[in-house]
């Protein structure tokens, strides 16, 4: 563990070791496979460590072109990219440094289809289906929702259109195991997979939680050979979470202490604006140290220092009471808090620190009121 007197607060800090082991797990389950895994930019965009990632990954997936630039300038490898529905002049730039783009809709292929096929370059391309099987809780983040935008239903799949289509991409799950993934191919092959035949690629999408702990290995790899064998086609998986998974953290310092009803902490990093899920999601991120409310002596609510009322982390509890300077640590902070932070009532947005496999802490970036006065 680094020390935390060390970083100015609030930061993210990014643990280059567990990188490594996460990068190890995920190397193993290409070499064994022959699959290909890809870094979903969405949760962790941190390109300073692209060049250490790049020895293990395949390259990157992108929600639009911003990512796929970023993929292309630091990554170095492969650049897929999807979108539900492309700009013409995205699809253009698209056309000049993509390797894969999946289209969300048959009608969005017929639009551009002449355009990438006339690029000059040899761009795979690919339709996103929806199997209509999910098992995803929270609706936000479910694709396979009623009346989802997210992917083309068998009732719509026109297969008139397949020319020029190289593999079919579907995504169905968020931070789950191999056994959601191994009910989820059934209702996809029923539905799919008889348009895989002669195709030369699949995407079984993220949301693959293959580096968290006691996740069956082995039953990914079996669902991924079976697929691969069945229909002869590669399969790519993207997973984003998995990469950096209890990577990160987010070092706070509380500001100020007080009671109504219960005590509460003010600290200098906000929920709504430096780790957003905990709202959104919503979920609790653990504290170093920390228990649950009541479980140790001292109970707070901790909440950040915006004008917003619900700015609110959550209820923890400490052997000690809370005093103004004491540091807090949050983990698991590497995926989606620095791609989805913001600077919502004037917060700045933490640096970011790298705490290198040598022990020595690295700081990457730090953020100052131009940061905040550029995006207006």
């Amino acid at each position: 563990m680094f020390d935390i007197n060390e970083v100015k607060t609030p930061c993210y800090v990014v643990d280059e070791k567990k990188l490594l082991d996460n990068l190890e797990i995920l190397k193993g389950v290409r070499e064994r496979t022959g699959c290909r895994i890809l870094l979903a930019q969405k949760a962790f965009s941190m390109y300073s460590v692209y060049p250490l990632l790049s020895r293990y990954l395949d390259g990157t997936t992108a929600s639009g072109l911003f990512e796929a630039r970023l993929g292309r300038e630091h990554f170095g490898k492969e650049v897929h990219v999807f979108s539900p529905a492309y700009k013409e002049e995205e699809i253009n730039r698209l056309a000049e440094i993509a390797d894969h783009i999946v289209f969300n809709s048959f009608r969005q292929w017929d639009k551009y289809k002449d355009t990438v096929q006339n690029s000059g370059r040899s761009i795979s391309c690919g339709i996103r289906v929806n199997p209509e099987y999910s098992e995803i809780e929270t609706e936000i983040y479910n694709p396979c929702a009623v009346n989802s935008r997210l992917g083309v239903t068998a009732e719509q799949f026109d297969e008139s259109k397949l020319d020029g289509i190289d593999g079919l991409h579907f995504h169905t799950m968020c931070e789950q195991g191999a056994e959601t993934l191994k009910r989820t191919l059934p209702y996809f092959e029923e539905r799919f997979g008889k348009y895989l035949y002669g195709m030369k690629w699949v995407n079984f999408g993220g949301g693959h939680h293959i580096t968290r702990r006691h996740y069956n290995i082995g039953l990914l790899e079996e669902c991924i050979r079976y697929i691969s064998q069945k229909y002869n086609v590669e399969v790519y998986l993207e997973p984003g979470e998995a990469v950096a998974l209890d990577a990160g953290y987010l070092v706070s310092q509380v500001l100020d202490t007080g009671r109504n009803g219960m005590s509460y902490a003010i600290m200098d990093t906000s929920a709504a604006c430096h780790m957003p899920d905990v709202l959104e999601m919503p979920y609790r991120p653990s504290i170093i140290g920390s228990g649950e409310a009541g479980e140790k002596a001292h109970t707070y609510r901790l909440g950040g220092p915006t004008c917003l009322a619900g700015d609110i982390i959550g209820d923890y509890s400490f052997d000690k009471p809370l005093v103004e300077g004491d540091r807090l640590v949050f983990c698991d902070m590497a995926i989606y808090s620095m791609v989805k932070n913001n600077t919502f009532n004037g917060m700045p947005l933490p640096s970011i620190y790298l705490n290198t496999s040598g022990g020595g802490l690295k700081l990457v970036k730090s953020f100052g009121y131009e940061d905040f006065k550029s995006r207006l």
